[in-house]
């Protein structure tokens, strides 16, 4: 790219990390070219947490915003300003439990419009929030889902449909309210039930959290309660075994459980985030109750032409609009200021 990219977390607690390759291959102890890191990795950028740290030929960077960043982030806007880098923000935690909490402090909010107005525009990683960028200043940008490299094969975790079974629960931070965990996990067992398939749900292990599972597990063999964390790569692979992901997450978040999904190969079925609106429209859970998702899972369970054309339908649909190349092309036409400001 003729002008060089990188994603600046200031203070962050990520380890900084480049991506000359793009998404290169899974490495066990590197974080996963995913959500904010993919930016910089469909970009062949860097992911960096100090503002000494971005390169010198850098000449567009994203700040992403944290509750306790904002100060920092004004520094290091004023300086890589001063060395004439163009500077894009987006809140770093976009779900709307996340955005709400960040908003509910006066200074807080405060800061935001002093950032929003220091910057060049925004990158939004939900649809939801562009509203906000431009009530808090900036100027131009536009909505942009996180990429998921599902044009390497470095990155496909797919197996044969044959070796597909039951279901996978790919519910994230289930102490969230708006995930809706529990009630995901229920009807998970109630499916696994009635056609007799393996469920596998994660325990981040905690105590608590596993009586709880095994509460609901009762006396039904098919549901697995599987003691995390995992590797991401193993995490994968665990999912990739199961025929469809299953979630009841309704946190507007940039959808990370259905990228996943797409690097399985797996259809994805409720949770209402960015990707699963886009990879998986007839599927995710915009606008749909918990029965109709139920009837969705329960088809693609046992209909295979279904499952089949579910599978080509959100593949196609990431390689148009999630994929590292299609992302590259739309973060060069927002930063080279080819597409106007979505306010108008």
């Amino acid at each position: 790219m003729s002008r060089p990219f990188c994603v600046l977390n200031p203070g962050g607690r990520d380890a900084e990390q480049e991506f000359p390759d793009g998404a290169g291959e899974p490495q066990p102890r590197a974080h996963a070219p995913i959500n904010y890191h993919a930016y910089a990795a469909c970009m062949g950028g860097g992911f960096y947490r100090k503002v000494e740290s971005v390169p010198a030929e850098t000449r567009s960077a994203l700040v992403l915003l944290r509750k306790r960043n904002l100060r920092a982030a004004l520094r290091a806007i004023s300086i890589l300003r001063g060395e004439g880098v163009e500077i894009w923000v987006s809140l770093k935690e976009s779900g709307s439990h996340q955005v709400a909490d960040f908003l509910a402090d006066v200074t807080r909010v405060a800061l935001l419009g002093e950032v929003c107005r220091a910057a060049d525009g925004y990158l939004s990683s939900t649809q939801n929030l562009e509203a906000l960028y431009r009530m808090e200043g900036c100027a131009r940008g536009a909505f942009i889902p996180t990429p998921y490299p599902v044009e390497s094969a470095a990155w496909d975790f797919s197996v044969e449909p044959g070796e597909r079974k039951g279901i996978f629960v790919g519910t994230r931070e289930p102490d969230v309210p708006t995930r809706r965990h529990v009630e995901a996990v229920i009807l998970a067992d109630r499916l696994s039930r009635k056609l007799e398939v393996p469920v596998a749900v994660m325990n981040d292990g905690t105590r608590k959290r596993g009586m709880l599972l095994k509460a609901i597990r009762g006396d039904n063999p098919y549901l697995h309660i599987i003691e995390g964390p995992l590797p991401y790569a193993m995490y994968l692979r665990l999912m990739a075994a199961h025929r469809i992901v299953w979630q009841l997450d309704q946190s507007e978040v940039p959808g990370q459980v259905a990228g996943d999904a797409l690097l399985c190969r797996a259809p994805c079925v409720g949770g209402n985030g960015a990707v699963e609106r886009i990879a998986f429209p007839d599927l995710c859970g915009e606008a749909r109750s918990p029965e109709e998702l139920l009837a969705i899972a329960e088809r693609l369970l046992v209909d295979d032409a279904a499952y089949a054309a579910a599978v080509d339908a959100s593949g196609a649909r990431a390689r148009e609009s999630l994929s590292f190349g299609a992302v590259r092309r739309r973060i060069e036409e927002v930063v080279l200021g080819a597409v106007p400001s979505a306010g108008g």
